[in-house]
């Protein structure tokens, strides 16, 4: 054995020296750190959803006119005359209007219908907004004041023709009464004779 070189037993530490260093210095670069977790997302804020409320229904100004209507057909004539009146005073407007249509529908007088159905389609043919909501009553109340103004006209034609045909009927009966006096005052027809037989 020289002296220079090394012996076996001084390599072999030297040798296990490094293999460790490089097992090592592979197990450092396999072994990377984990990674810090992600923060988890912060939770979406909270929104309180208020309700918003329902916008109020719109006001209604039919059902009372019609419940004013079913009034209005317990009143005599007198009291429609007085209501009439009263509305009659008050700001002209669109219900207004219609409420006295439904009056003179019930007077009946002479041309009340004329003037109720007048008013109404006054109402029914409005462009203007304070209209609009009455208009669809008023136009079906404009055309039974129309059907009605037509029944009335037929029943008073209906009626002058009766009286025509009385008339007549009168007429005719005295004719037939004056023929009977007639009759009754000439003289009476001589009997006829029973006529003669021929002797041969």
């Amino acid at each position: 054995m020289t002296p220079d070189a090394p012996s076996v037993s001084t390599r072999a530490p030297a040798r296990l020296l490094a293999l460790i260093l490089c097992l090592a210095l592979a197990a450092c670069a396999r072994i990377q750190p984990k990674p810090a977790p992600e923060p988890a997302p912060a939770p979406p804020p909270l929104v309180i959803e208020v309700p918003t409320p329902a916008p109020p229904p719109p006001a209604d100004e039919i059902g009372p006119l019609l419940s004013y209507h079913q009034s209005l057909r317990r009143m005599s004539q007198g009291e429609l005359i007085k209501e009439l009146s009263g509305l009659g005073l008050q700001k002209r407007s669109p219900r207004v209007a219609v409420q006295m249509g439904m009056v003179l529908m019930l007077t009946r007088g002479g041309g009340d219908l004329a003037r109720a159905q007048a008013l109404l389609d006054g109402v029914g043919n409005a462009n203007d907004s304070e209209a609009s909501v009455y208009k669809p009553l008023a136009q079906m109340l404009s055309s039974n004041c129309a059907e009605a103004r037509r029944l009335a006209e037929h029943i008073d034609r209906l009626a002058t023709q009766q009286k025509d045909n009385q008339r007549r009927i009168d007429q005719l009966n005295d004719m037939l009464e004056g023929l009977k006096t007639i009759e009754r005052t000439l003289p009476p027809r001589p009997a006829a004779s029973a006529p003669t037989a021929v002797i041969k």
